[in-house]
């Protein structure tokens, strides 16, 4: 037995000792050739077939998408399998990750054939200073399967394994707010385009103050969008949709958003228009922005002139004459000159078509000084109210901040609602308990009723009082009106008289050229 074990030694001894001879000393050619004919002699014995992934591309600054897919599509798929797993909280993710360890293989199955994963990692050859993290360790996937599978795992699986990963990636990641950046840093090493923070707004369909009603109708039109990938491409269509939210200060346009982002869960870019310069940069920020988002322009008739108003040539031309006025509007032309067409163009034209899956959302609270052009149909596919409060409203805001259904005091609101306007910000914030009491819940209601039958009594005489004013201004058009007709009656009057002592001085005239 001793014999034995001491032949094996000295066999593995020489064998390593061939293969460092082999490695040093053999040519580079004959090396080359070596290893090819000897591969090709495994394959004929070996019936498997390996496929390798790379962490990183070949620009080796950035991760390979394929990689990161594999990754998230493993950490769901062999946490429950593998014996050796590592955790770490990976870039724009919400919670901990759990993924293979290194050297730790895994068996997966697919149509009832298996497979399988194994995880690999590299060290570096020497020690070098890089900013690249790839040059530190190169890791890697490796998938085996057998070669009478290859045409089912190359298509279909890997298929499988890219759709499943990016659906993980997008359920674990970490939602953000985005906001475009002056120009002047979108160059050098450290460019961005957009910055961002992480989006946690609360506002949920169920929290927000509407109609029910209207409520389940917007909630089914975005999740049948989201839904609807085969056939936006079947109609020709790009993959976006167009949502305008109207109504006065106050009303939940900015929680609708939020809403409409934890629905969906989209990222939300919230586009600056002040900022952008011109056309061509608003273009550039369109196309920075990802999949899956919602691209978000608050008061719009405020951002830009782009209520429809359009110069006339005699006013360019007084312009032209007057230097002062030039002046001024070559101030304003360096702030920004993103025009009414290149945003058309941005949201319904050929760059609309840079992406899929997106939102385009526009506030305002006048609707009326928007361009038609900019709000009809197809490029803002949908049209909201926001309005005031109602009782339904009101409900939903009682249970959220009062945690009430019912309450003996919501008949005198539900009148007082029905009478006056008062919009829901409003509403919540009397709601709101401003004390410790013991019984919150009465006296937020009591607060509200008082708030109300106060506006009610402001409206009241708000309302008298323009009625009062549109009288006296009637009564002063027709004062005005009266004088100008009796004015012109008597400058008929004294118009006839003179006539008519004209035409006595012509008689008297004739009557004497007679007697002549």
């Amino acid at each position: 037995m001793g014999e034995m074990w001491a032949k094996l030694g000295s066999l593995v001894a020489g064998a390593m000792f061939l293969w460092v001879m082999f490695q040093q000393y053999m040519p580079h050619q004959f090396r080359f050739y070596i290893e090819k004919y000897s591969q090709k002699l495994v394959s004929f014995v070996y019936p498997y077939i390996q496929i390798t992934f790379q962490e990183f591309s070949e620009n080796r600054f950035k991760r390979s998408e394929a990689y990161v897919a594999i990754e998230h599509y493993l950490s769901v798929n062999a946490s429950t399998r593998a014996k050796r797993l590592k955790a770490d909280v990976i870039k724009d993710t919400q919670s901990l990750v759990l993924s293979m360890d290194d050297r730790e293989e895994v068996t997966d199955e697919f149509k009832g054939v298996k497979l399988w994963w194994a995880s690999h990692k590299n060290p570096p050859k020497m020690q070098t200073f890089s900013f690249s993290p790839a040059a530190d360790e190169k890791r890697y996937y490796k998938l085996t399967f057998h070669k009478n599978h290859r045409e089912m795992f190359v298509g279909s699986y890997l298929n499988h394994v890219m759709k499943e990963g990016k659906a993980i990636e997008v359920r674990n990641r970490q939602r953000k707010l985005y906001t475009n950046n002056p120009s002047d840093k979108w160059h050098g090493y450290k460019r961005t385009v957009w910055s961002h923070v992480a989006f946690e707004h609360p506002a949920t369909f169920e929290t927000l103050a509407m109609e029910p009603k209207k409520k389940e109708e917007i909630v089914n039109d975005l999740t049948i969008f989201s839904r609807r990938k085969e056939y936006y491409s079947k109609i020709g269509k790009a993959w976006k949709r167009g949502y305008l939210l109207y109504g006065p200060p106050g009303t939940g346009k900015s929680s609708m958003i939020a809403a409409m982002a934890n629905l969906l869960d989209y990222d939300i870019y919230d586009l600056e228009l002040t900022s952008v310069k011109n056309n061509t940069e608003l273009r550039m920020l369109l196309i920075e922005t990802r999949n899956k988002s919602i691209i978000v322009i608050e008061d719009i008739d405020c951002s830009l002139d782009l209520t429809g108003q359009r110069k006339k040539k005699k006013e360019t031309n007084e312009e032209e004459k007057d230097p002062i006025r030039k002046m001024e509007k070559e101030g304003e032309s360096k702030e920004s000159k993103v025009t009414l067409s290149g945003l058309l163009n941005v949201i319904d034209g050929l760059w609309s078509t840079c992406g899929e899956e997106r939102l385009i959302v526009f506030t305002t609270n006048y609707v009326e000084k928007l361009d038609p052009a900019l709000i009809r149909r197809g490029r803002m596919d949908k049209h909201i109210e926001l309005s005031h409060c109602c009782f339904e409203a009101f409900k939903v805001l009682a249970k959220n901040y009062l945690d009430l259904d019912s309450h003996h005091l919501f008949a005198s609101i539900r009148r007082l609602l029905e009478e006056t306007n008062m919009t829901p910000a409003d509403v919540a914030e009397h709601l709101m308990p401003k004390s410790v009491t013991d019984d919150p819940g009465t006296t937020c209601l009591e607060n509200l009723i008082q708030a109300l039958e106060t506006a009610k009594e402001e409206a009241r005489v708000k309302a008298e009082k323009e009625a009062k004013e549109k009288e006296e201004e009637e009564e002063k058009l027709k004062a005005e009106k009266e004088a100008k007709e009796k004015k012109a009656t008597a400058g008929e009057v004294k118009e006839k008289e003179m006539s008519g002592e004209k035409e006595k001085e012509n008689g008297v005239a004739v009557k004497e050229n007679g007697v002549v």
